[in-house]
């Protein structure tokens, strides 16, 4: 099965390939989401979550990052979608996520985890985030997550 490719690559712009692990973890039927402020931004909404560092695994990285991102400790229930967004960061770098999106179990919270100031965690409802997340591919994960619930009953 192909996997869904999002964003609109700018022409003559190289896309490097950036293996990355998302999560949607809930509580009180909202889900978790990170908005994150860089300076001379306008502040975004993403799925916690992020590159894999080398030698990683994705549910290691998933984990890891949602600790850092939000400060939250999470498990890993299972993985439940593929999807690429083309982006250009902040810093201007141009990449392809290529990211799994996990369904994770909330273990609790660590506030020492979280490491990125500029990440401040948000619960949101499920729907409401699909308008909100920035990246289309974290939008058809939620989605897609939905779509999973109803089907599970």
């Amino acid at each position: 099965m192909a996997r869904p490719q999002f964003g609109d690559p700018e022409a003559g712009r190289d896309y490097r390939d950036r293996p990355a692990a998302f999560g949607i973890v809930q509580r009180n039927g909202q889900i978790a989401l990170v908005r994150v402020q860089k300076s001379g931004h306008p502040a975004w909404h993403d799925l916690p979550g992020g590159a894999l560092d080398p030698g990683e695994s994705a549910e290691q990285a998933v984990v890891r990052e949602f600790g850092e991102e939000a400060g939250l400790k999470v498990a890993v229930v299972e993985p439940y979608a593929t999807a690429d967004q083309y982006f250009v960061n902040t810093d201007g770098e141009a990449y392809d996520n290529l990211g799994t999106f996990f369904e994770l179990r909330l273990e609790g919270e660590d506030s020492a985890l979280k490491i990125e100031d500029d990440h401040t965690l948000v619960w949101m409802d499920p729907s409401a985030a699909v308008e909100t997340l920035r990246h289309d591919a974290h939008a058809w994960a939620v989605a897609a997550w939905l779509r999973r619930l109803r089907r599970k009953g």
